[in-house]
């Protein structure tokens, strides 16, 4: 399968995910009312958070799926790991949905601040969440299977249409069904439904077919998750740390802010978060071809991918961050009509804007030992990150608010990024780090900030709404051309490209 066609799937399946939930968010505030929305942003943190449950089984299965097409292992050891897997998804699930609805009422009522909206209405939009939360990680074992096999065409047509379903048709609910949270939430349940169901069926189409000689030796049990075991504790640990790095923030200010002000503050991080998820669907394409070619003993051809990764991910991370940087309040103004909304949230998504491209290109030594599957020091770098960084959240946000938890977000990630990354490269590639940094990231970076601040200073300012979208829209596609230009692959491919149009012409006349 191209890798090529993998990431172009990805990527436009996730642009417009993307761009279709952040359009309707202003539409669901407008509808529902802030405090209202305040609930989806808790919804969305509870679904991080539950993703401490996972304790690394979607990764590993993902790694284990691309592995087995490369050979590593056979048709009846992989089928036994993914049934084993289903049953502790299924438990978990239950379990930590279970607790999740049984807190319901304590939730409504000791830690949201709500002065609006009832408890009963609270309470039941907690329950359902309870459930759907469930669902959708339930889901995550099927989508790893789909991803490890690199069937990411289907996966983002998939993506495409259950976004479309839970954003758009809930909005036409609201519209012209009912505006209360008890309504939003239970049609996102029924999307949940089908999403599981979709997901299901495909995987199942993807598992290697067993002999029928071994079928009676076929049966359920744990077995096969030992061989896996130590890689998956270890993903495990590095991704509750995860969730606690980028969630505590969220967490803290859910339970010390008024839920009106939360939705506000939600507003500006899914805003910043438009950099992660416009850089994270080059990883879904990489990191399972990196593991099969790590398999395979081709080491060449893995460093030409990570390298290569790198630079597309740099160009399109830098170009999305600096511009909610240059354009932070524009944005927020264009997006949401509200320009005293705009000028209170313009810091928090500045801060977060460049932590998170910052955090976009330091995940890359990541991908490199997920392919190596040794995760020691990825173990380590995230314990001491942590070990850091929640200390001064807690400090910050009870000081200073969100802005506080935006200084901190990005002096932590840059921390990490000059200390920690060149050691990984260093354990890893030696002498990889200085070329990786200088011609792969430094560059790109260097031109697209060039870029962005002479345009910001000859753009002329103005209140118009319209006029703003289009100044934003401008600014990224300008600073995404400026950084593939400054990019060798690109260039590169330009070449190539160039060349093989001369030599079609020659040879037809």
């Amino acid at each position: 399968m191209s890798i090529k066609r993998n990431i172009l799937a990805s990527y436009v399946s996730q642009t417009y995910v993307t761009i279709i939930g952040i359009v309707i968010v202003p539409l669901y505030v407008k509808y529902m009312g802030a405090e209202a929305y305040g609930l989806v942003g808790f919804f969305a943190m509870l679904q991080a958070w539950f993703n401490l449950l996972d304790m690394g089984l979607t990764p590993t299965i993902s790694r284990e799926t691309a592995r087995h097409r490369g050979g590593a292992t056979d048709a009846f050891s992989y089928r036994r790991l993914v049934h084993a897997l289903e049953g502790i998804f299924l438990f978990i699930a239950l379990l930590g949905g279970g607790v999740l609805f049984a807190l319901s009422g304590v939730i409504a009522t000791d830690w949201l601040q709500a002065s609006q909206l009832p408890f009963v209405e609270v309470q039941t939009a907690l329950q359902l969440m309870a459930i759907i939360v469930a669902m959708r990680w339930l889901c995550g074992l099927y989508r790893a299977v789909i991803s490890g096999a690199e069937r990411l065409v289907w996966l983002g047509g998939f993506n495409t249409l259950v976004a479309t379903m839970r954003f758009v048709g809930v909005l036409l609910v609201l519209v012209f069904v009912g505006i209360t949270p008890t309504i939003f939430f239970s049609f996102q349940f029924a999307v949940a439904i089908l999403e599981l169901l979709g997901l299901l069926f495909h995987a199942y189409q993807l598992l290697p077919s067993i002999p029928r000689n071994q079928r009676q030796h076929f049966s359920l049990d744990w077995t096969p998750l030992k061989p896996v075991l130590k890689f998956s504790l270890t993903i495990a640990f590095t991704s509750s740390i995860w969730v606690l790095v980028t969630q505590t923030d969220k967490l803290l200010l859910s339970k010390l802010l008024p839920l009106a002000e939360y939705g506000h503050f939600t507003l500006a991080v899914l805003a910043a978060s438009g950099v992660m998820i416009i850089s994270s669907p080059i990883s879904g394409a990489i990191m399972p071809r990196m593991a099969m070619l790590e398999a395979e003993g081709d080491h060449a051809g893995l460093i030409r991918i990570y390298r290569q990764a790198t630079q597309l991910s740099v160009i399109v991370a830098s170009a999305a961050s600096l511009t909610l940087v240059f354009c932070a309040e524009p944005l927020l103004l264009a997006w949401t009509g509200d320009k005293a909304l705009a000028h209170q949230a313009m810091p928090v998504l500045i801060l977060y804007a460049l932590g998170n491209g910052i955090l976009a290109i330091s995940a890359f030594p990541y991908y490199l030992q997920y392919a190596k599957g040794d995760l020691r020091l990825h173990l380590i770098g995230n314990a001491w990150f942590v070990l850091l960084l929640i200390p001064a959240i807690v400090w910050a946000v009870s000081q200073y608010g969100a802005v506080g938890a935006g200084y901190v977000w990005l002096a932590m990630n840059i921390i990490y990024f000059v200390t920690w990354v060149p050691l990984v490269h260093h354990k890893f590639e030696p002498g990889l780090n200085v070329r990786w940094f200088l011609q792969d990231v430094l560059v790109i970076c260097s031109i697209v900030a060039l870029t962005g601040y002479g345009l910001i200073a000859v753009w002329p300012v103005t209140d118009n709404r319209w006029y703003q979208a289009v100044v934003v829209v401008a600014m990224g596609l300008c600073l995404l051309f400026s950084g593939a230009l400054a990019s060798s692959v690109v260039r590169t491919k330009l070449v190539a490209w160039n060349h093989l149009r001369k030599v079609n012409r020659v040879g037809l006349v």
